[in-house]
Order: structure tokens, then sequence, then C-alpha cells
């Protein structure tokens, strides 16, 4: 019972160190994102935004034809001969 008790001490004081140094980022995102140039919200957050949203519609994209590609092979009669 003893070392639960230290370990949550340990968890709590660990957390709340971590927490006193970060920053608040919000302001500057908020920033970024409300700026009016004329890009789509999902893109305004630099490369790596762009990055994910290709590689999510190309996902997206391989996913639908494959699915259609198999339901359109389950959807055909199978010879005699299998």
């Amino acid at each position: 019972m003893r070392h639960l008790l230290s370990l949550q001490r340990v968890a709590t004081r660990a957390f709340n160190t971590t927490a006193r140094q970060m920053r608040n980022k919000v302001p500057e995102k908020q920033k970024i994102f409300q700026e009016d140039n004329g890009l789509p919200v999902h893109i305004k957050g630099g490369t790596t935004d762009v990055l994910l949203y290709r590689l999510t519609m190309s996902l997206t994209i391989a996913g639908t034809g494959f699915s259609c590609y198999w339901l359109l092979v389950a959807s055909m009669p199978r010879s005699k001969g299998d």
C-alpha cells in the first residue's frame, strides 16, 4: 500500500513540473489559422498538414477502389469449373 501512495506522489509531482514548463501556444495557432490567405483550414498548418491531407486522401481513394473491385468480383457468378 505504501508503494502505491509513493507512486501516486511521484506521478503527480512529475505531471505538475512538466505542466509548469509548458507555455500557451494557442494564440499563435489562432493567428495562423485565422489569416485570410485563401488556403483551406486543413492546409494552413504547413507542410505536415499538406502531407497528412494527401496521405489521407490517397488511402481513402485506394480503399474505395479496392472495395469497389471486391464488390464487383463478389457480384460476378462463378464458373462451373471452380
